[in-house]
């Protein structure tokens, strides 16, 4: 008897024989279809250019998909074996198996059964997978389905970049940022199973994709020419909540036609390398720029004692805008900014200062201080001032519901994070900002300090006064509704 007549007989034959069941039948489709799936999934990331790249597709393709795969497998044997032991209790096994011939009309049936139901599955296996990870590509499942994300995903939704998905940012094209990607979300998804994941959760900026490939893919650093007038609006924390403005401009600067580097812009794109000594960059310790020769001149801090060690990073927009799409605000900002809006009200004396006492208190969830920063303020209204608390109910209602969505906006006690977990390096006012250069300690060998004239990157036209009088040289008070 030949080999192929041996396989033939006792293997292939009771095989398709006993395989003819509707468990393994099923089995066999699912197999097939989800081996079609990958396969397809396959050839588009290593050869075509319309593969997705979000970092969670590793869940389909290196779990889902698989296991499904297995599972088609598993059901094939327990069909056999189920169906093999069922006839061997009826005593109806063959002594001879069936031939394999399409003639035969239970063999042609059940062969096309399996077209039939592997065709199903194929389509719903295909379709299903791609809408879920169409899904994943989309900025409600990074910031709603992980909800450690709650932060980054309250400040994404209020940012300039909300029309941006987050993968477009975040993760690179190409086979190495692919695998990088894919790394990357399945070391999230094994810290979120197993409650490991750091809180607050942060991004150094050496582990983001450079400003090149995202920032400036939008933004071109030179093409910021001009000025930008920034009128700066703040509340006092006395009984009339008085406020006050500074106003000043901005030289955005950039490159002009003749290849001059101006302003702030402009005297940042030198390819300065810099040295800090955390991963958030907010303590720098020594920087270094080129020259036009091609030399290099290091400014090393005073405060450094010893050899320059740290993080190395070579500087880019992100440096100074950590915060472009994930900003979070201090209490005074956001409160400045919701009082000029109207709510919480200036006209309700101590405003300013109540408001900030409150949503600056601990509190061990959002719920417990949404409940205390309503029940505070307006305690504090009918205990120190009953007749505006009676007759000025609306107001402070309104003013407490404003506070908790401030609240609710920037601080998240379950992920440790509160006011001033996230430094903004725009300024200088809050963070150290500019002056984690600029400070006059990073000086050269032979005496030369980096510059912190102001003036550099902006000239103040007034300082914290009530009616700044170059508003009214500008005509602006009536366009900007200062009164």
């Amino acid at each position: 008897m030949s080999a192929w007549r041996s396989l033939k007989e006792n293997w292939l034959q009771p095989f398709l024989f006993f395989g003819n069941n509707l468990l393994s039948l099923i089995g066999g489709a699912i197999t097939t279809a989800s081996a079609f799936v990958l396969i397809g999934f396959w050839i588009v990331s290593i050869f075509g250019h319309g593969g997705s790249s979000n970092p969670y597709l590793g869940i389909v393709l290196d779990l889902f998909l698989p296991g499904l795969f297995i599972l088609g497998l598993i059901l094939i044997p327990i069909g056999i074996w189920l169906r093999r032991r069922q006839l061997i209790a009826a005593g109806q096994v063959p002594s001879v198996y069936p031939q394999i011939d399409l003639r035969n009309p239970v063999f042609r049936r059940g062969i096309e059964t399996v077209i039939v139901i592997t065709f199903i599955n194929f389509v719903i296996v295909g379709t299903a997978t791609y809408r879920g990870v169409a899904y994943m590509d989309s900025p409600h499942f990074c910031g709603q389905s992980c909800h450690v994300m709650a932060p980054q995903w309250a400040a994404f939704q209020v940012s300039p970049h909300s029309h941006v998905d987050c993968v477009q940012c975040h993760v690179g094209s190409g086979m190495k940022s692919y695998v990088q990607a894919k790394v990357n979300g399945t070391k999230q998804l094994i810290e979120v199973t197993f409650h490991t994941w750091p809180a607050p959760i942060r991004a150094p900026l050496n582990e983001l994709r450079p400003a090149r490939a995202t920032c400036e893919e939008c933004h071109s650093p030179t093409r910021f020419i001009g000025e930008k007038l920034l009128v700066k609006t703040t509340f006092g924390d006395d009984v009339k909540n008085s406020m006050t403005r500074t106003v000043l401009v901005l030289h955005l600067g950039g490159v002009d036609s003749v290849s001059h580097f101006t302003g702030i812009h402009g005297h940042h794109l030198n390819n300065f390398e810099y040295v800090a000594t955390d991963n958030d960059a907010q303590t720098i310790i020594a920087v270094t720029a080129a020259n036009p020769d091609g030399s290099k001149t290091e400014y090393v801090s005073s405060d450094s004692k010893g050899p320059v060690k740290g993080v190395h990073r070579t500087m880019d927009c992100m440096d100074c805008h950590n915060q472009a799409t994930h900003v979070f605000q201090t209490a005074e900002e956001a409160v400045d900014e919701a009082m000029l809006d109207g709510t919480p009200s200036s006209a309700l004396p101590f405003m300013h200062k109540q408001a900030l006492q409150l949503i600056q208190a601990t509190y061990s969830s959002q719920a417990e201080a949404s409940q205390k920063i309503t029940a505070g303020l307006q305690d504090f209204y009918r205990t120190q001032y009953p007749d505006i608390f009676t007759t000025q109910r609306a107001k402070i209602d309104a003013s407490a519901l404003r506070l908790v969505a401030i609240y609710d906006r920037n601080v998240f006690p379950n992920m440790k994070v509160t006011w001033g977990t996230y430094p903004n390096n725009i300024g200088h006012m809050a963070y150290p900002g500019c002056f984690r250069c600029h400070d006059g300690n990073h000086t050269t060998k032979d005496g030369k300090t980096l510059s912190n004239d102001c003036s550099l990157c902006h000239n103040l036209l007034a300082t914290d006064e009530t009616h700044p009088s170059v508003l009214n040289d500008l005509q602006l008070q009536n366009e900007l509704h200062l009164q």
